[in-house]
């Protein structure tokens, strides 16, 4: 399957009063993962975290406003110290070693160190007008989207665009795919991640961090397609962008003699398939309705921005003390790529 998703980077610059889109620079880089391993440390695989300060490993849901927590963070508006985060990207390499794949910011966003481009939209892309009114997440809230050990086609199209595409610029939106791209990307792999919609109105979570959110019962996010009677509410929608830097990985000679793609995610998944993401929400008072009350695109009049080097400059400890930046044999937990289902 593939998703078309036209986005012309020339149109988002000129559009003044569109979407919420914006950077936030890495937090850190560690195996912590307060959502799904709460207090465990080391988490079974490493992540990418972006964000509020406040991260720690237990991120106690009793504790739930963790902007009150918070001293800085690492996205753009001092108000959104939400934390952020996504496994990491490999390459394994001919001899069956394997290197971390950095990231790079996104079109627009020079200067910022890794991280992702970060929306809250009304209306989808394909409206950049913003005009239909939604609820903002609440304190507390948390939500995960995909599956760790989705290895099919038929296992990933459970959850609606969690895609990669392979960029031939850093402008590049299509096509979108479900499973790694299957030759060198001329400027990177970006994956792209939209969460669920529809909440049930009550739970700020549930044991699998998914039940109380729902996809449309009809069409989409972007076509306007209604909620479900069981979650009626409408949020925003939650979209995620992140650039890999996989240029210097693009020499055929290294890849494998098979044909098949190189590139692995941090807990072993070598089909792509099992793409997801982990949102802990952290905006400060009433900051995200606010802006969703009164769409803006990059210089929001009703939010405080920061400077790049503000951004870059929050940045949280690592509490696993382990090499994540040479040629390793094995993935950081002693995970090995997998192209089959656990």
């Amino acid at each position: 399957m593939r998703y078309t998703f036209t986005l012309a980077i020339s149109l988002l610059a000129s559009a003044a009063n569109a979407l919420l889109r914006f950077p936030c620079a890495q937090l850190l880089i560690d195996r912590r993962d307060p959502l799904v391993n709460p207090g465990q440390s080391p988490s079974p695989h490493l992540h990418q975290i972006l964000g509020g300060n406040a991260f720690n490993t237990t991120m106690d849901p009793s504790e739930a406003d963790i902007s009150k927590e918070a001293t800085c963070t690492s996205c753009q508006f001092s108000e959104d110290t939400s934390n952020y985060w996504t496994a990491v990207l490999y390459f394994k390499a001919k001899n069956g070693t394997y290197k971390r794949v950095p990231q790079v910011p996104n079109a627009g966003f020079d200067g910022v160190n890794g991280g992702m481009t970060v929306y809250y939209m009304q209306d989808g892309l394909y409206n950049f007008q913003q005009t239909s009114k939604v609820t903002a997440f609440q304190p507390g809230f948390r939500m995960y989207i995909g599956d760790v050990n989705a290895r099919t086609k038929e296992q990933a199209e459970r959850f609606r665009q969690l895609t990669y595409t392979c960029l031939e610029t850093i402008g590049t939106r299509d096509p979108q795919i479900l499973d790694f791209p299957h030759g060198p990307c001329k400027a990177g792999i970006m994956t792209a991640l939209r969460f669920p919609t529809c909440w049930d109105g009550v739970n700020l979570d549930s044991p699998d961090h998914m039940a109380h959110m729902s996809y449309p019962e009809s069409g989409t996010f972007e076509s306007g397609g209604p909620c479900p009677t069981t979650h009626p509410v409408r949020m925003s929608q939650l979209f995620y962008e992140v650039v890999w830097d996989t240029r210097q990985f693009n020499d055929p000679s290294d890849w494998p003699q098979d044909g098949s793609q190189p590139f692995v995610w941090s807990f072993g998944d070598g089909t792509g398939y099992a793409n997801h993401a982990d949102y802990i929400f952290g905006w400060q008072g009433d900051a995200l309705q606010r802006a969703l009350d009164n769409p803006c695109y990059i210089a929001c009049p009703t939010l405080k921005n920061q400077t790049i080097a503000e951004m870059n400059k929050c940045t949280v400890e690592r509490a696993v003390r382990e090499d994540i930046d040479s040629w390793t044999t094995t993935l950081p937990g002693g995970h090995v790529a997998n192209y089959g289902k656990w």
